[in-house]
């Protein structure tokens, strides 16, 4: 990624308010089950592209305790911290480009990523994604992504995304990544507008 899109990225969240972005969800539902599936309570997981989402708030009601969101918008992350207030100490909070950013190795039990990976259209970005997760995640570690699904748009905030199956988005990853568990979901976004995902759940190899 460049600085043309950090800055398409900060321009969407100072023009939207949080409940205004196409992927706005109260709950993340699935991603909530899922995590708590794969990590205890003083699991480190991170939550990349969380930007705005309440994901973070969620995972702090239930008594997670070492949890960070990365980000490529620095208003993102401002919009949550403010959200949060004195709990957003609990919280380590980075912003930068996923592909590039310097990741401790073997940092995170838990790696989750609700619509990121798909607007990874060009295949190397995708394979310095790939070489990132197999990086910060301990072995033995879970990762979950969602991305669009077949049926899902062919452009998000005026940028073109990919759209995976489930297989298609598991063979991204490789061998390496044991698939767990996948499914399809139907996001319903605040205009009322539907955008089906497709998640995929999988352990990393010991």
């Amino acid at each position: 990624m460049n600085m043309d899109t950090r800055e398409h990225w900060e321009r969407v969240y100072r023009a939207k308010k949080p409940t205004e972005v196409s992927w706005y969800a109260v709950h993340l539902g699935t991603s909530l089950r899922m995590i708590e599936a794969a990590a205890r309570k003083d699991a480190s997981i991170i939550d990349v592209g969380g930007g705005e989402s309440t994901l973070v708030d969620d995972l702090l009601d239930r008594g997670y305790q070492h949890l960070t969101v990365l980000d490529l918008s620095a208003t993102a992350l401002d919009v949550a911290r403010a959200r949060l207030a004195n709990r957003a100490r609990r919280v380590e909070w980075l912003c930068g480009d996923v592909t590039s950013f310097p990741f401790a190795p073997h940092r995170y039990d838990v790696w989750h990523d609700r619509a990121v990976f798909h607007f990874l259209t060009a295949p190397n970005d995708r394979a310095a994604y790939v070489r990132q997760v197999a990086r910060a995640v301990k072995p033995g570690g879970h990762v979950i992504v969602a991305t669009f699904g077949p049926d899902g748009p062919t452009k998000c905030s005026g940028l073109d995304v990919m759209r995976y199956g489930a297989d298609a988005l598991h063979d991204e990853f490789g061998a390496e990544f044991r698939l767990l568990e996948h499914l399809t979901e139907v996001h319903h976004t605040p205009t009322g507008a539907t955008q089906q995902f497709t998640y995929c759940y999988c352990k990393v190899a010991s």
